[in-house]
């Protein structure tokens, strides 16, 4: 087994499944979580949600302060510091060791973040956004999860009751195409001094990719596994469940539940999720079944 440490603490590949809780600090998150109300920023709630978080397992906890999902906004750098650095500080500063992400795709961001209290970066564009980001990385060193990313504007597709989403791009072939890319934003961030123990992969559920890409992208993540780096998958809640079952974000919690086991079945690392409590017992009982050695179970 392969780890990463961070400050005091130690995530162990293949031991079990690590849960990062979402903390959006937006007024429009796809999922209707987001703490900012009338456009204030909400350091309050999202403490209150970091506690929530925790209490229940999480051992990260993700802060966001611009949403992705398809036809968002896009919002500044100095907008999104506004959001998201007062909640950093406060849940740093009750929780000292706390494992804090920013996810940003902006070197600024990031590198206030860092100060404040985030040690991992957490970038939907996989260090190809903004070319001096690999550099603030590097030099905080922390680690960094790149996620592939296809998506465009032009490619959403809008449902009154299901949201929003992406339709798929065009892949030669869907696995090898999404490996070839991960591969090159895992040669930017070696370029910048990011050594490899510290890069984590997200094949990016979602992004730039049909429904029934998502399902198969779910089922071969084991050949996503295979390029040696630990993987997070994101479903949480995310379009591919509510076409699939032709229900609304807040009635996904059993198709999130479901991705998410099959997921860890096919050796993802970390997950990321919106309902941590639910989904904490998710990836206990499926570490339970597959992840304990077998002479273990028999007593």
């Amino acid at each position: 087994m392969t780890s990463l440490t961070i400050g005091k603490r130690m995530l162990i590949w293949g031991e079990r499944t690590y849960v990062m809780g979402i903390l959006n600090l937006t007024p429009d998150s796809f999922s209707g979580d987001g703490l900012l109300a009338f456009g204030e920023v909400a350091p309050a709630s999202a403490l209150d949600r970091a506690r929530a978080f925790l209490a229940a397992g999480a051992d990260i906890l993700d802060v966001g302060g611009e949403s992705t999902r398809p036809g968002s906004a896009p919002v500044d750098a100095a907008e999104e510091l506004r959001r998201v650095i007062p909640s950093i500080q406060g849940i740093a500063a009750e929780f000292p060791d706390v494992l804090i992400s920013i996810d940003t795709s902006k070197a600024a961001v990031a590198e206030a973040a860092f100060a404040a209290g985030a040690s991992i970066l957490n970038d939907v564009w996989a260090l190809r956004a903004d070319p001096d980001l690999a550099r603030v990385a590097s030099k905080a060193g922390v680690p960094v999860v790149l996620m592939h990313n296809r998506s465009r504007p032009a490619s959403i597709e809008v449902r009154e009751k299901l949201g929003n989403a992406y339709h798929g791009a065009e892949y030669a072939d869907l696995i090898e195409d999404i490996k070839a890319e991960l591969m090159q934003s895992v040669d930017i961030a070696r370029r910048a001094g990011i050594p490899d123990d510290h890069i984590i992969l997200d094949p990016g559920i979602g992004f730039g990719k049909t429904v029934p890409q998502n399902l198969e992208l779910i089922d071969r993540l084991p050949e996503i596994r295979r390029l040696g780096f630990p993987v997070l998958l994101g479903p949480s809640r995310k379009s591919f469940i509510g076409y699939t079952l032709d229900l609304p974000p807040d009635q996904r919690l059993e198709g999130t539940a479901a991705a998410v086991a099959v997921g860890i079945c096919r050796q993802a690392d970390l997950i990321r999720v919106h309902d941590v409590e639910f989904m904490v017992r998710v990836a206990r009982m499926t570490d339970a079944i597959v992840r304990v050695p077998t002479s273990s179970k028999i007593k």
